[in-house]
Order: structure tokens, then sequence, then C-alpha cells
């Protein structure tokens, strides 16, 4: 009997064993909503704390705007492995678009031009998934990252030497935004407008990410091959984020252009594209709070350096440096020191109950 009751002891404890690593990872799942959580405090709190120091309140809604680029290129490469490195190419072509719009037309009501932003990225970047993800062949990473690359730095090229967009000056003088007779200026009403802007986005991204088609994405992520053998028209489903992620960044592009009054060709090059996924790994790619939470390291970083006398001519190379080994010692980004490896990729299906 004694050996019974050991027996069944040890089968108790190792049941308990068996469960613990179950309810620790549990527990640590909750470490992303904390973050989001804080994320948004912080993101409400700030105008009542900075109060008149607009040049910040600037600042942070720039990282707003820029955290719209950066979710764009964590649904192509974070959700479904694709290396795409022309995120500024739908960035500035929409930024343009309703520029042009204002300039010639004299619109720039928030109900017409931001749509319109949307379909032009929408469009543009589903004609770059039609050639470059719809052929004949599965095509391969690095042929994707090419394409979008040489794609970004052709349309800079073409928009510097074309006088009717400003050349190489840009457009400035850029109409406000605006809704009826209300005009969005810098200040605390831009900033609640892009953070609003910048939520709805997120939450649709988190939907996607939670549903059947996110899970669909993990799995092309993980192992394209296996699921094209199930089946999956795998370049397809590509294609479709591909082109929801060029919407997302035309958007950004169309209140970049309002808020800083001006759209120039660096704004579509592969400089402000390699800035996206600089945003992206750093934070945590795959999680969509991380490229924001990168985003808001990395251009906070940007301006406290850059304001250094001292530094004043070496503060890129820093920042390159901090980049760098971040990137080669945390690949998975600042996030990846909080989130286990199941909460950043993803759970689906429904969650076992009991030991």
């Amino acid at each position: 009997m004694l050996s019974e009751a050991g027996s069944g002891l040890g089968t108790a404890e190792g049941s308990a064993d068996r469960r613990r690593p179950a309810e620790r990872t549990r527990a640590f799942r909750r470490v992303l909503p904390v973050v989001e959580g804080v994320t948004l405090l912080l993101a409400l709190a700030a105008p009542v704390v900075l109060g008149e120091r607009t040049d910040l309140i600037t600042l942070l809604t720039n990282v707003l705007i820029l955290s719209l680029l950066a979710i764009s290129f964590d649904l192509c490469w974070g959700l479904s492995g694709i290396m795409s490195f022309g995120q500024a190419l739908f960035f500035g072509v929409a930024g343009y678009a309703i520029a042009l719009v204002g300039r010639d037309l004299g619109f720039s009501e928030l109900w017409g031009t931001l749509p319109l932003a949307m379909l032009v990225g929408l469009l543009l970047s589903g004609l770059f998934a039609a050639f470059l993800l719809l052929g004949r062949k599965p095509p391969t990473s690095i042929f994707v990252a090419l394409g979008t690359l040489t794609g970004s730095y052709a349309a800079e090229r073409l928009v510097s030497g074309w006088q009717y967009v400003g050349a190489g000056n840009g457009l400035s003088a850029v109409k406000l935004l605006k809704i009826g007779d209300y005009e969005f200026v810098e200040g605390t009403a831009f900033y609640a407008l892009a953070l609003g802007i910048l939520l709805l986005v997120y939450a649709g991204a988190r939907f996607l990410k939670q549903s059947q088609l996110g899970l669909v994405l993990a799995g092309m992520r993980q192992n394209e091959e296996r699921l094209a053998f199930f089946g999956y028209r795998v370049q397809l489903f590509k294609a479709l984020v591909f082109s929801l992620a060029g919407m997302v960044a035309g958007l950004g592009g169309a209140l970049y252009s309002y808020h800083q009054g001006f759209i120039g060709p660096g704004n579509m090059g592969p400089g402000l594209s390699t800035a996206a996924v600089i945003y992206c790994l750093f934070g945590g790619s795959g999680t969509l709070i991380g490229p924001i939470l990168g985003t808001a390291v990395v251009e906070i970083l940007t301006y406290v350096l850059a304001d250094q006398a001292a530094i004043k001519a070496i503060w890129p190379v820093i920042l390159g440096l901090v980049l760098l080994v971040v990137v080669m010692f945390q690949p998975k980004g600042i996030l990846g020191l909080f989130l286990s490896d199941r909460e950043r990729i993803g759970s689906y299906g429904r969650r076992r109950r009991g030991g």
C-alpha cells in the first residue's frame, strides 16, 4: 500500500510538474497585452504631460505616422515572410497623390483624400504583387526583395527629375487636411487624429493576425512548401497581404504629407524603406506592437543625438552601432527579451482545459 501511495504521489507530482510549464506559459503570454496597454496609456497621456512643448508633440505625431509604415512592413515580413524593401514607394506615391490633388484641384477633405491615398497604395502594391508574386513559379525572397528595392529606387530617381512634381525639391506648401471648415495643423489635434487612425489600423492588423487568414500566414512563414502541398494558393495569399500592407503604407504617406507640409523623392526611396525594416527588426517583428516601439525608440534617439552639439557630426554612426548591436545580439528585437516565441508568433485554435 505504501508503494502504491508512493506511486500515486509520484504520479500526482509528475502531473503537477507537467502542468507547471503550461501554467507558466499562460502567465508569460500575458506580457503582450500589458505592453500594448502601457503603450496606449503613454500615448494618451503624452499631450497632457508635454503641455506646450509643441516640438515634442510634433515629434510624437511623426512617430505615430511612421509607425503605420513600420506596421505595413511587419504585415509583409513578420506575418507573411515577404521581404519587401519597397514599402516607402507606396508611402511616398500616396503622399504625392494627395499633395497634387490639393495643389491642382484644391481638395483636401479628410473623408476624400485619406481613402484616395489608401486606394493608391492598394492599387500600386497590387500591381507589384501581380508582377513579383503571381508568376508561374514561386518567387524567391531575394527576387521579391530586389524587385521592391528596384521599384523604390526607380521611382525616387524618376520623381527627382520630374518638374511637374517639383523634381528634387519635392512638393511643399501642401494644403492642410480639413473636415469642413476645420483644418488640422501641427499640434494636439493632428496628434489625436494620427493616434486614432493608428489604433484603427492596429486593431485591424491584430484581428487579421488572430483570424483564420492569420493562421494561413503563420503557416506560410514557417513552412511555405508544406502549406502549398495541402492545397493552399500561397502566392495568392501573399499578394493579398502585400496589397493590404501597401494600403496601410499609403495611408501613412498621406498623413505624413499633410503633417510635414512637404513630400519629396526621399520619402519614397530605399532610405525610408530601409528605415521601416530597422523599425520593425529593432522593436520585434511579428508582434505588431514591436514596430511601433521600434519606431518610437529610433526616432527619439535620432532627435536626442542630433541635438547634441558634441556628437552632431557622428550621431548617425552612434545610432547605427546601437541598432547593429541590437540586431546582432537580439535578433527578435527588444520585445524578444520579454515575450515567448509562442506569444510573439501567435496562438490559434481552442485552448485545452485542465492539465
